[in-house]
């Protein structure tokens, strides 16, 4: 039996905890996966591109817990009632190859990526930040909103959209935030001027300019989210040019970040090693910084991991995705009506292997070439 978190279970919690809570706690428990940088398994995500959006697989190992998430975009969506992105993923032990979590990652995927935002802001952003611009207001909007508001101190936050439904979607949704400030802006150029913080969620896949150079002041911070695959980007190349830029995992983002407008010999700093305190997060308070985050399987790992510990509960759905059989190497046996009996057992002799110390592990190899 496999425990389930789907989306109701989800919404309960973030009634319970409420949405800046579980972006908070997502960032902490981000940092310390992070700071484990070389106990990970990495490698970039297996895409299925087509001509209206991405599917990906999103894989990653510690050694100990084996994590992915499946995760579509599909811009078009909207236009037929659907979401543009949904998500779902699996928590599974290395040591049995046995999944114990099968959870959603929507909702999960909008907190972990508003946390990862705000968590690399409070090392890029200047310490004085208080104003934002929040440029794509659909449904990961909201979360950044409050992401930096809870983590930042970021008080006002100036919106834009070229729908306006999807603005006043926004706005009546941070009603609930009576100390956050938001102003509706005319255009993007009108929305960035003299804010410290641009945070730029688009979801159309196509190389567009969202941000030009005339727009970056000095001193500014760049949260760039909505350029995450391949042919899809927001910031103009010459902003990368005059600023310090750091991703999550370079390889990946090469190929899918705002990055691959760039040569492959322009200098990047991954964000583990600022965490790490090995590489800053700013050079002065004049300095342009751009994170550009294409969303990475680390994040998801640490999702997971927060729902096992926050969201699962002694009365979570159990799904009988796995065989639990008297005998394991009679499988046809159990298909053709053999007891599923000894549950007991089944998961007693799962743990014994996993607490067993002389079981080594499997070889290390790569999740994908």
């Amino acid at each position: 039996m496999v425990t389930y978190i789907g989306t109701q279970e989800m919404q309960a919690h973030l009634r319970k905890v409420k949405p800046e809570t579980a972006i908070t706690r997502m960032a902490e428990m981000i940092k310390e996966d992070y700071l484990r940088w070389g106990s990970f398994d990495k490698s970039a995500r297996v895409a299925n591109h087509s001509d209206v959006g991405v599917i990906e697989l999103m894989p990653i190992s510690d050694g100990t817990n084996y994590s992915f998430k499946y995760v579509n975009g599909h811009p078009k969506n909207t236009q037929a009632g659907l979401l543009t992105v949904t998500a779902f993923g699996v928590l599974a032990d290395v040591d049995t190859g046995y999944p114990r979590l099968l959870s959603e990652l929507t909702l999960t995927t909008a907190i972990r990526t508003a946390a990862t935002s705000a968590l690399a802001a409070k090392y890029m952003a200047r310490p004085d930040s208080r104003r934002m611009a929040l440029i794509g207001n659909g449904a990961q909007s909201e979360f950044q909103a409050v992401a930096f508001h809870a983590m930042l101190g970021i008080e006002e936050i100036r919106v834009f959209d070229v729908d306006p439904a999807a603005t006043e979607k926004l706005i009546h949704n941070l009603r609930a935030y009576p100390n956050l400030r938001v102003i509706r802006a005319a255009s993007i150029a009108e929305a960035v001027k003299g804010v410290d913080i641009v945070t730029t969620v688009t979801a159309d896949k196509t190389n567009a300019t969202i941000l030009t150079p005339e727009m970056i002041e000095p001193g500014m911070h760049i949260n760039g989210v909505g350029g995450d695959c391949p042919g899809k980007t927001e910031l103009h190349a010459d902003i990368l040019n005059n600023a310090y830029v750091v991703v999550e995992y370079e390889p990946q983002s090469r190929i899918e970040g705002e990055l691959q407008q760039m040569p492959a010999d322009f200098q990047v700093t991954e964000l583990w090693t600022i965490l790490e305190g090995k590489s800053t997060g700013r050079s002065s308070a004049e300095q342009i910084t751009v994170f550009d985050s294409v969303g990475f399987a680390l994040e998801d790992f640490s999702a997971m991991r927060y729902l096992e510990k926050f969201v699962m509960q002694k009365t979570s759905p159990m799904l009988d995705l796995i065989p639990e059989m008297m005998n394991p190497k009679d499988l046809f046996g159990m298909g053709m009506g053999e007891p599923v009996v000894d549950t007991k057992n089944a998961t007693s002799a799962i743990s014994a292997i996993s607490a067993t110390p002389e079981t080594p592990l499997a070889p290390k190899v790569p999740i994908h070439a």
